[in-house]
Formats: C-alpha cells, structure tokens, sequence
C-alpha cells in the first residue's frame, strides 16, 4: 500500500496514544471494526463524510455506534479524527495504525472477509494456515461480508487466498469446461 504522509501521521498518533495507554490490542480491534463499518454501511459513511454535518453530530453518531461497547478511548481517538475534519479517512488511518501494530509485533496483517464471523478457534486456524502460506506470523482481522457466500477470501499485503465458494466452483467450472 502506497503511503500518504497524512495518513501515516494520524495513524502513528492514534497508535501512540493506544499504546501508552496500555490498550492498544482492544483500540486496534474496535478501530478497524469500525472502519469496516464505514466502508459497509452506506448510511453510516455518509454521515461521516457528510461536510455540512458538523463534528459534534458526526461524534454522536460514533456514540450511538459504539457507546459503552467500545473502549472510551476508541471513542475518543475517533473523535480526535473528526474534529481534525478527517472522518472521510478513517478506513485508511485505521488500516495503517493496524499495519503499525502488526510491524511491532513483526507480525503481516491479514484482512480476512468471510460471510458470518468466526470462532477464535476458526480464527487461530486460519492464521495458522496463512502463517504457513506466506512464512509469517499473521495478524487475522474478520470482516463479515455476506457478498463472500461462503469459505473466507484472506489479504496478505499484495497477497490473496481466495478460498470462496464461489472461486471454488468457478475453478471447477473451468476445469470441467477443458476436459
């Protein structure tokens, strides 16, 4: 991924400040749930990128999003974006602060999109899998998408595994159609 001088220097304070405060694993969580959220919900990214939305309401909408199930400083880095009248890039602050925390741990980042979420065992197995695949330790990050119908489509960097029904069915597809 192509870095923006902008976006690494949010991303690098929202990282600073979870980690001096001793939450850096829940923050990453929630932040990057979050943001998939954006990129999801037409709705919800529409308010926050509204401009004529000021940033008091664009903060009470992560409010009513998150509330008391996220961590309060989630809630408040979040805020910190808005205020700074960068909500629009929230998905690309949150996916370099996710690359920052896996760097720290020398660990890639695996964006993982399957259609329901998955078991921390699903989980542990699928990082395992992809730490096999690629010769690192992985960070696995679920985003449930419906429109993967079925299996998981995982990103390693530049790296994908599309282990999908429906790539699955299309490789058979084309196999049958050259016999």
């Amino acid at each position: 991924m192509a870095h923006d001088d902008l976006i690494d220097g949010y991303a690098e304070a929202l990282f600073t400040v979870a980690r001096a405060e001793d939450a850096l694993p829940a923050v990453e969580d929630e932040l990057f749930a979050f943001a998939k959220s954006l990129e999801q919900n037409t709705p919800l990214r529409e308010s926050m990128t509204d401009a004529a939305l000021p940033a008091e309401n664009k903060k009470g909408v992560i409010d009513d999003v998150l509330g008391d199930r996220a961590h309060p400083l989630t809630v408040s880095l979040l805020g910190f974006v808005v205020d700074a009248g960068r909500a629009r890039e929230i998905p690309r602050i949150v996916e370099r602060l996710a690359e920052l925390a896996a760097g720290e741990r020398e660990h890639a980042l695996a964006e993982v999109r399957a259609a329901v979420a998955l078991s921390d065992e699903q989980r542990d197995r699928l990082a395992a899998a992809l730490s096999a695949a690629t010769g690192r330790t992985v960070d696995v990050k679920v985003v449930v998408d419906p429109s993967v119908v079925g299996g998981v489509v995982a990103r390693v960097g530049d790296e994908v595994f599309d282990g999908s029904v429906a790539s699955r069915l299309e490789d058979a597809r084309q196999r049958l159609g050259s016999v």
